[in-house]
């Protein structure tokens, strides 16, 4: 799945002690939250959306450490 706002693919990262996150457009989020639930995925979506220097907003997903990440990934990269 390609990021609406930055033309690349949306990456799920690992880089926080809380576990891996999804941040994309909120824009995008409905369809994520979607592909997550197909797959019965643990997850849950920041309250908040964020947007930097006036740009759209970009929402947080949390996937805990629960999940198979790189399921979670391979199906990103699968949906255009």
């Amino acid at each position: 799945m390609i990021d609406a706002m930055t033309s690349k693919p949306i990456q799920v990262t690992d880089e926080w002690e809380r576990g891996a996150e999804i941040w994309l457009p909120f824009s995008q989020l409905e369809q994520v939250k979607t592909l997550l639930d197909e797959i019965q995925a643990s997850y849950w979506v920041d309250e908040e959306v964020i947007s930097f220097d006036g740009k759209p907003e970009v929402a947080i997903i949390n996937l805990g450490r629960r999940n198979d990440m790189k399921q979670i990934q391979r199906l990103l990269d699968s949906t255009p």
